[in-house]
């Protein structure tokens, strides 16, 4: 288990490491690196897929429209944005709002990983196909399509961890098609069945 005083400093230390990474070429085009945001001591952690537009200028996850419905989704079970931590698979925004490339996603994933071990949380949210892929995979699960498996909740149990993953549809589909609320409304509802 870390404690209050190392998590604040490893994530500290994770946010100067990501400013000063060089290991792809998306820093050459970001105007901000996006680490992640909330609260060390969160017992739900959120991972998307990389930083947009918004969250380019600001230097800060699901500021745009996406996270306007993820605040929305956060209220309709209770929880507020800063009792949660938000982190990206990338820290850097694609060009264009493109798919991460695999290359990307391998320079970038030993931070997120470092989040994970330094929050420790009850409960991993990934939203998206790449996070629900990395993740699920990560921790040794079989990945499908997030038709077969948004709103399902897996179980991590080892030596290092134990923690609930629940894979969802990135709340960005509900910008584009408003039906895909309602689905997020209720797959968001599988937090509180493990919290």
């Amino acid at each position: 288990m870390v404690s209050l005083i190392e998590a604040k400093k490893e994530i500290k230390q994770i946010e100067q490491d990501v400013a000063g990474c060089r290991i792809c070429s998306l820093w050459k085009t970001r105007k901000n690196p996006v680490a992640g945001e909330g609260s060390v001591t969160a017992k739900v952690m959120f991972i998307g897929e990389a930083p947009g537009y918004n969250e380019d200028v600001q230097g800060k996850p699901f500021v745009g429209k996406a996270g306007k419905i993820l605040e929305e989704l956060l209220k309709s079970v209770g929880l507020e944005r800063k009792e949660v931590y938000i982190a990206n698979i990338l820290k850097c925004r694609p060009p264009g709002n493109r798919d991460p490339l695999l290359e990307e996603i391998k320079a970038c994933t030993p931070y997120l990983n470092k989040q994970i071990m330094s929050i420790q949380p009850s409960v991993i949210v990934t939203l998206g196909n790449f996070a629900s892929s990395y993740i699920l995979e990560k921790f040794g699960f079989q990945t499908e399509k997030m038709g077969k498996i948004h709103g399902k909740i897996f179980r991590i149990k080892n030596l290092l961890f134990d923690a609930w993953i629940i894979p969802l549809y990135h709340p960005a589909a509900a910008v584009y098609n408003p039906n895909m609320k309602k689905v997020l409304m209720e797959d968001f509802k599988s937090i509180t069945k493990v919290l």
